[in-house]
């Protein structure tokens, strides 16, 4: 029989702050991967081939630096990920470089629009509408930087707007979505602030994913119920495709949304973890044939088990130690090169956890935080 050569695979581009848990998922979907993030962690998947700005290109991280360094990357499709969702023009240049796997600029410009979420939760909840504590928040957002308290009467910046605080559990619902329709594919609580993982304020640190049984949120049904409600609402009015995220606050059972995220977000891997489900792939179907899965997260969260994972941010400056040795640890990811310097506030690695319940999770992941805090406090704070 003559010899039939392999089909070649689709070569992918993959772009943002950390592309570790989006590039491996693509990885595993049977993609030809390229990942360029501001790391190029030491753990990234065998299958990807992994480009640091700073260490490849000795470029600073931007969105306008990673446009750069990706008009010379071959490739047959670009997604992206944070911090592209507040850089529509950055997104425009991707467009022309390739076929875009994602939300279109256009469409960021409009569920990025703080109005749009304000809208949104006045008719959840009348805490937004008669609220008595404000926050100022960046209109670049994400992660929770740059997020302060706001007094009435104080100037609010250009680059900033203002939101209403609601007091509640913060959370998330990740979702795919086409053509309008939104299949609903996790709901996860967040870690925001947490000093146990080095983190302060609004920062995020963390996500937790457990069944529906669950004490983490009270209300759960309905609270999940109007989850989805709101997740299809958006994926609807915005025009949505592949993967996205709605963070919100849960408050009485119901979720009073703050933020969009139109792109792969950080609670995504868990979800993944925790149902099977192939992501990339998911998302990779949404953008380029408009197909959905056939996935019922109501059934999914029946399972009576939680995954979590957690940020560990550096309490002070450090010079890492051989980090070689985390590679063997399944708990740990985003590992970073031996020698790499590490100002303080900054995150160090992700740790991760698998348990019966929320609770059990959590204290694992405090557990295994408590655990680095202590070979990270040994390494210097001066680079050599």
């Amino acid at each position: 029989m003559p010899n039939v050569a392999a089909a070649p695979r689709t070569r992918v581009l993959i772009a943002g702050v950390s592309t570790r848990a989006m590039a491996a998922s693509a990885a595993r979907a049977g993609y030809d991967v390229t990942a360029l993030d501001a790391f190029g962690d030491l753990d990234q998947h065998a299958g990807v081939r992994a480009l640091s700005l700073p260490r490849d290109f000795g470029l600073a991280f931007s969105a306008r630096a990673l446009v750069t360094a990706a008009a010379d990357i071959d490739c047959d499709a670009i997604a992206y990920l944070s911090p592209f969702e507040n850089h529509p023009s950055a997104v425009r240049r991707l467009e022309h470089r390739a076929p875009l796997w994602g939300n279109s600029a256009a469409v960021l410009e409009r569920a990025r629009n703080p109005e749009v979420l304000l809208a949104a939760g006045r008719e959840y909840d009348d805490a937004t509408a008669n609220p008595t504590r404000w926050l100022l928040k960046p209109r670049a957002s994400g992660g929770g930087h740059g997020i302060r308290a706001w007094q009435p009467g104080h100037a609010i910046p250009a680059s900033a707007y203002v939101q209403p605080f609601i007091d509640g559990t913060p959370g998330s619902i990740v979702f795919v979505a086409a053509k309008g329709i939104a299949v609903p594919l996790g709901l996860t609580r967040q870690l925001i602030g947490e000093t146990a993982f080095g983190a302060d304020g609004f920062r995020y640190c963390g996500s937790m994913l457990a069944s529906s049984s669950d004490a983490q949120f009270d209300d759960d049904a309905q609270l999940f119920d109007a989850a989805v409600s709101l997740a299809s609402r958006l994926a609807r009015e915005l025009a949505l495709v592949g993967v996205n995220c709605i963070d919100f606050v849960a408050r009485h059972g119901v979720p009073i949304p703050v933020e969009v995220n139109p792109r792969w977000s950080s609670s995504m891997e868990l979800v993944e973890r925790a149902h099977g489900v192939s992501i990339f792939g998911v998302h990779a179907a949404a953008c380029t044939t408009a197909r959905l899965p056939s996935f019922d997260l109501g059934h999914a969260r029946r399972e009576r088990r939680a995954t979590a994972k957690a940020i560990v941010f550096a309490r002070h400056d450090i010079v890492c130690g051989d980090t070689t040795t985390w590679l063997a640890d399944a708990t740990v990811r985003d590992v970073p090169h031996p020698g790499e310097h590490i100002p303080a506030r900054r995150p160090v690695c992700t740790v991760f956890a698998d348990a019966g319940d929320s609770y059990d999770c959590y204290a694992a992941l405090v557990q295994r935080a408590h655990r680095l805090d202590a070979l990270l406090e040994s390494w210097s704070s001066v680079p050599a």
